[in-house]
């Protein structure tokens, strides 16, 4: 709901706050993890818990916004007015993954390294939870196109926060096995 009142108001500081408030970056960590490890059990839950958990958000935004439609707070034409601080949700490019897959290396490294302060920052660079807020606030007012583009971005920004996720952790994998064989070559002699 706060990504579609950021939509409505074109703010991109509500933007930051809704991205702030998503918790949907350990499923898709989850989903790498699982990946990466053959533990398809954690997959499962996983993608469960994005696919419920996103659409009740979409819901529970999509209700809100039928109301204050119908109250004549909105109409379509926030979705169509010009809307620079907040245009780029539904509409990605390549940037919108390049943007995302840096953030799942960063989400990824960590909760690897246990140095989880540095999440906010990667919850702030993607749009997922604003995406869906998007998806919301369009059902409610009747736009397609805007449905479409908000639902490819979120599809987009997940994909490539669990390819990276998947990645970094491959190479956190790789990198840990010659570093581990490393450091037992120069061990002293007892």
């Amino acid at each position: 709901m706060l990504a579609a009142v950021a939509i409505v108001l074109d703010s991109a500081i509500l933007v930051v706050g809704a991205t702030v408030v998503g918790p949907e970056f350990g499923p898709l960590a989850g989903i790498a993890v699982g990946l990466v490890h053959g533990r398809f059990s954690i997959v499962r839950q996983s993608l469960i818990t994005l696919v419920v958990g996103f659409a009740i958000a979409i819901v529970v935004t999509t209700v809100p916004g039928l109301l204050a439609s119908w109250a004549g707070w909105i109409d379509p034409s926030v979705l169509t007015a010009d809307r620079p601080l907040t245009g780029f949700i539904w509409r990605p490019d390549r940037w919108s993954f390049v943007v995302a897959f840096i953030a799942g290396i960063a989400g990824i490294l960590s909760l690897t390294s246990a140095k989880s302060g540095a999440l906010v920052g990667v919850f702030i660079s993607v749009t997922t939870v604003p995406a869906a807020g998007n998806l919301g606030l369009a059902l409610a007012l009747g736009d397609a196109d805007e449905l479409g583009g908000a639902a490819v971005q979120l599809g987009v920004n997940m994909a490539a926060i669990v390819l990276a996720g998947m990645l970094t952790l491959l190479v956190l994998k790789a990198t840990a096995g010659r570093l581990s064989r490393l450091s037992a070559g120069r061990r002293p002699a007892a």
